[in-house]
């Protein structure tokens, strides 16, 4: 596999990205977005409510509203991956590519970084600004700035990018073997369930979302789950097809 080939590819995709709005606004705008939305929630509710909810819940809390942000790694994944495939075949932009004599690795790892880095940065951008909102909310409540900590990192610079990973690697899945791009759009939306039922899990106590162990086994079965897509992506994709076929 030639690394360079692939980021062309790459790079060909980022100057492509730059043309859709709605991909901008769906990366710019809603992890931003969140991160006031969530702040301004607990603004309020320690001001309506400040006699019921103690320290000790908050604390509780504080990590489960992070884990927010491993949602929006599916939920902004989408847009950008599930057009990687058809919606160039669409456009009739893709067929130069694929008659190219790159290896189908070499296009799905350019396809696959063009799709992952774009959303890994607003992610952690947005969680910055939510790790800031959120301390100058709470540092009277609790006594201290929660974050950042040594589960954040984890979450943020290991659990968050091999979910990001995974919905990225769905959706390109999804994208080479579908023949439009809302189709795709719909499909590749499935990603999210299960981090909103890991998240839900967390607010339900079934699971401690700020136990380090936990974070830990959740990063493992990722890190699996992403190694067993990229052989399957491998094993799916077929340029002959997307060329002979495709209408």
């Amino acid at each position: 596999m030639r690394l360079s080939k692939s980021w062309i590819i790459a790079a060909k995709d980022f100057k492509t990205y730059r043309k859709k709005k709605n991909i901008i606004s769906a990366l710019l705008v809603t992890p931003f977005l969140v991160a006031v939305l969530i702040t301004a929630v607990i603004s309020y509710i320690g001001t309506r409510n400040s006699a019921r909810t103690s320290p000790a819940e908050l604390v509780l809390l504080l990590p489960a509203f992070l884990f927010v942000y491993v949602i929006l790694a599916a939920y902004i994944a989408t847009p950008i991956s599930s057009y990687t495939i058809v919606g160039e075949k669409v456009e009739k932009s893709l067929e130069p590519l694929l008659a190219t004599p790159t290896t189908d690795s070499e296009i799905l790892l350019g396809k696959g970084v063009a799709a992952f880095l774009p959303p890994l940065a607003v992610l952690w951008g947005g969680s910055t600004l939510f790790m800031i909102l959120m301390d100058l909310t709470t540092e009277s409540k609790i006594g201290y700035y929660y974050f950042p900590d040594w589960n954040t990192a984890l979450v943020l610079l290991l659990l968050l990018p091999v979910a990001l990973l995974m919905s990225v690697m769905v959706n390109i899945i999804i994208s080479s073997r579908v023949t439009d791009v809302r189709t795709g759009q719909q499909l590749g939306a499935l990603t999210i369930i299960p981090f909103a039922g890991l998240y839900l899990a967390g607010e339900l106590n079934l699971i401690d979302l700020g136990n380090t162990s936990n974070l830990l086994i959740v990063v493992a079965v990722l890190i699996v789950v992403d190694i067993l897509l990229f052989f399957v992506s491998r094993a799916t994709f077929r340029r002959e097809e997307i060329l002979t076929k495709w209408k």
